[in-house]
């Protein structure tokens, strides 16, 4: 039982981190797991799916997402409006679920949220002993603004005391940057280090990423960083390495 309930916590982790396309976590599907809005588009849809055995009741909520030193914050916000708040889904049915921009969307910058599911508690059982978990899953909600953004981003690169490589990114850019993966490369294009990432980045913001399993020898002055982001492909050109 300890089994089952700690996988469906970290499907519900999991789910935070993705772009496109359908995810299962646990007892319940959601397709697609990203919204779009727009000034042309004020209404978008989801279906949640019940995939388990037993009815799942679920409970929305929709908090304003910003991140601040690489980390997410969530406030709460009236600027998207999410139905039905709460509803049940048999055993093998589907609920559609709609976010919809209560105001007209920034002209300049994409507005970013979260649209929270969560699980609604079971009843315990009358000897039950112990903590009660729910699942709940973040859905990426992206207002985009009414003048298409400019993809605008730095590459940094740091070489720690200890040898090692950090990235570092910052998005100037109008909108939101999700990073899929990385590689480093040398001036002549050997690659050195591929790494997988999940990780958005906003607009107006940076983060950091430590580089695993490498360590780059003194002499190694410039790097090549090549990316893939849900933005299309990004070359850095050569980036000097910093000391940091």
């Amino acid at each position: 039982m300890m089994v089952k309930v700690l996988n469906r916590i970290f499907a519900g982790l999991v789910l935070l981190l993705v772009g496109a396309g359908a995810v299962c976590a646990g007892s319940f599907q959601v397709n697609p797991v990203r919204a779009t809005l727009s000034p042309s588009q004020l209404v978008s849809a989801m279906t949640v799916t019940n995939t388990g055995t037993a009815p799942v009741v679920l409970q929305i909520e929709v908090l304003s997402w910003s991140q601040q030193d690489g980390q997410d914050v969530y406030t709460p916000t009236h600027d998207i409006i999410a139905t039905p708040p709460i509803f049940t889904i048999p055993v093998g049915a589907s609920q559609v679920v709609r976010a919809g921009l209560r105001h007209v969307s920034d002209t300049q910058r994409e507005l970013t949220y979260r649209l929270f599911l969560t699980e609604a508690p079971e009843s315990p059982k009358s000897d039950f002993q112990g903590m009660q978990m729910r699942l709940r899953i973040g859905v990426p909600v992206f207002v985009l603004p009414a003048i298409k953004p400019l993809n605008d981003v730095i590459w940094k690169i740091y070489r720690t005391h200890e040898g090692l490589l950090e990235l570092g990114l910052t998005n100037n850019g109008g909108a939101h940057l999700q990073v899929a993966n990385f590689k480093l490369t040398d001036p002549e294009g050997k690659e050195l280090v591929k790494q997988d990432l999940a990780s958005y980045v906003l607009p107006g913001q940076s983060r950091n990423w430590s580089v695993k399993g490498f360590t780059a020898p003194g002499s190694l002055s410039n790097l090549r960083i090549f990316a893939q982001t849900d933005n299309g492909n990004l070359d850095s050109g050569l980036i000097a390495v910093e000391s940091k």
